[in-house]
């Protein structure tokens, strides 16, 4: 081992990156950072109209537990990867580490890329969330006289963005949640998140609980209820159609790979905070909608009601003042969500103009001069958001359309490094978190998944179809693609080659992904603690 170099530091110069930022974070802490960004509340809250009327409770029930199996898997075959290589560049890296030498830069790109529009589509998702949420409060604040419209919902998205977009222009150092992301401030914000979501969600569970404890719905309704208000005859396409608040509420827990260069013992604490965000997510997640559900006093009055139908469970559940005070820490949640999200997202896209695969890449990656924040990739990032919600002013359907975007855009950015290693196994040395012999089948599982969801959001939610409730995912899905190919096509292609290195190994270059060599592994006595390569951790 070089001197002066610790074994994280050791393993991160072998991949082509020297230790700049602080290694401060524990294994906790990035768990933290992820459960958050995962967010409960700005997953389930929004949709949970949707999913009642298309399989009902039933579905949000046991489709919660369903797509928590799936999810783990795919999850299973990211922390694998990210227990080999834990670099911040995340799966943008692993594309170009383990895929074959020739593909490495359109591989690498189109990962990059996909990652960029799901990210995208995540932070104008959570915003408009947070948009609904609050003209909701409002509604219930007035007694149901003011009635939120299109227009003003679109409103007060934007001006979400902009108060964002402020924060992050402004008070990073206040935050302390970019430049000096690894400080104790950035670590103790994480934590608030954590348990800011936790405490919140359990007082929401227990006043729901206590509040209708002479008034529940029964469990024949909770766990058998099967509702179709879509339009659709066939039910089973229908039950499909309801997975998607809560596949939609599974994504973000990449970012504790992004973290991984700030976290001691990478190998093992990515992959920790990966699953454990996951398993924590699942279990406080079913315990909120079984709360959430058996809350409802009456189903018709909650999927007619005029703001979104979970503020009308809980107005029913709790009246006015209780309602209010629940969506107050519903708002925080988010809003904590969003303001990170888009601060997490700046950086990706200040790291993908930095090797060249975005369209002004000499504007987007430019540091201003005081803060030495991407400040240019925030106000990018946030522009792109407001655009990708103004469809909602001719459509209602248009937040289930965004919220497809991300999810799909993710989840294929999640399954581009497990496809490659379907192929490239052989060369492959795993670190010290591994599913062994199950890896390859698993690798299927979680592949197979991702293809299925990838076409099943982006067809209608509602028939018959029409310009109202057409589901745009398609369309602004294909759009920005079409865009991504041009760009690929034009330009990409000659100026991106990859990850860009910043050190030379001063070891042989056991974890280089230089274009012109093939696929890099890790020597098994850094990768493996008890040297074998295939034990389960």
């Amino acid at each position: 081992m070089s001197a002066g170099l610790n074994k994280d530091e050791l393993i991160l110069q072998q991949m082509g990156y020297k230790q700049e930022l602080k290694r401060s974070w524990s294994s906790f802490r990035n768990f933290c950072l992820c459960f958050s960004t995962m967010s409960i509340l700005s997953g389930l809250t929004p949709l949970y109209g949707t999913a009642l009327i298309t399989g009902g409770p039933v579905v949000i029930i046991f489709g919660w537990i369903f797509v928590t199996i799936m999810t783990l898997s795919v999850a299973l075959s990211m922390a694998e990867v990210c227990s080999a290589y834990p670099t911040s560049g995340g799966l943008y890296y692993w594309s170009a580490a383990i895929s074959r030498p020739k593909y490495k830069p359109v591989l690498s790109f189109f990962t990059g890329w996909f990652n960029l529009i799901g990210q995208l589509a995540g932070t104008a998702a959570v915003a408009f969330g947070l948009a609904l949420v609050i003209v909701a409060t409002i509604s219930i604040g007035t007694d149901g006289t003011w009635v939120p419209t299109p227009g003003a919902t679109v409103g007060v998205y934007i001006g979400i963005l902009v108060l964002v977009g402020l924060l992050n222009t402004y008070a990073t150092r206040t935050l302390g949640m970019m430049n000096v992301v690894s400080s104790k401030r950035c670590i103790a914000f994480s934590v608030l998140k954590l348990y800011w979501h936790i405490i919140g969600i359990l007082i929401i569970i227990i006043s729901l609980l206590v509040c209708t404890r002479n008034s529940p719905a029964s469990p024949e309704f909770v766990f058998t209820d099967f509702e179709n208000h879509t339009g659709w005859s066939n039910n089973g396409f229908v039950v499909l159609l309801g997975l998607l608040q809560s596949q939609y509420s599974f994504t973000g827990y990449d970012s504790a790979a992004h973290m991984t260069e700030e976290t001691q013992n990478a190998q093992r604490g990515g992959p920790i905070s990966i699953l454990g965000a996951i398993l924590a997510t699942s279990v406080l997640g079913l315990a909120f909608l079984l709360a959430v559900t058996f809350s409802i006093q009456d189903y018709d009055r909650v999927i007619n009601s005029s703001t979104i139908p979970i503020a009308q469970v809980f107005l029913d559940a709790l009246g006015k003042t209780g309602a209010i005070l629940v969506m107050c820490i519903i708002i925080v949640g988010v809003f904590f969500c969003a303001n990170a999200g888009a601060t997490s997202n700046a950086r990706l896209i200040y790291a993908l103009s930095r090797d060249g695969a975005l369209p002004f890449s000499g504007t987007l990656h430019k540091l201003d001069a005081k803060t030495q924040s991407p400040v240019i990739a925030v106000w990018a990032l946030l522009f792109v958001a407001a655009i990708l919600g103004l469809p909602y002013l001719g459509s209602a359907t248009a937040f289930v359309a965004i919220t497809s975007v991300c999810t799909i855009a993710l989840y294929i950015t999640y399954g581009l490094p497990t496809l490659c290693l379907l192929f490239t196994r052989d060369s492959f040395v795993p670190g010290p978190f591994n599913l062994g012999r199950y890896s390859k089948i698993n690798g299927i599982i979680a592949v197979c998944w991702i293809t299925f969801i990838s076409v099943l959001f982006i067809l209608p939610t509602e028939y018959p179809v029409d310009a109202t409730n057409m589901n745009y995912a398609i369309a602004i899905f294909g759009f920005l693609w079409i865009i991504v190919a041009i760009y690929w096509v034009a330009r990409g292609r000659y100026v991106f080659k990859g990850p860009v290195r910043n050190v030379e190994s001063t070891t042989s270059s056991l974890h280089s992904v230089e274009l012109d060599k093939p696929s890099p592994t890790l020597d098994t006595s850094l990768s493996n603690e008890k040297g074998d390569g295939n034990e389960i951790v």
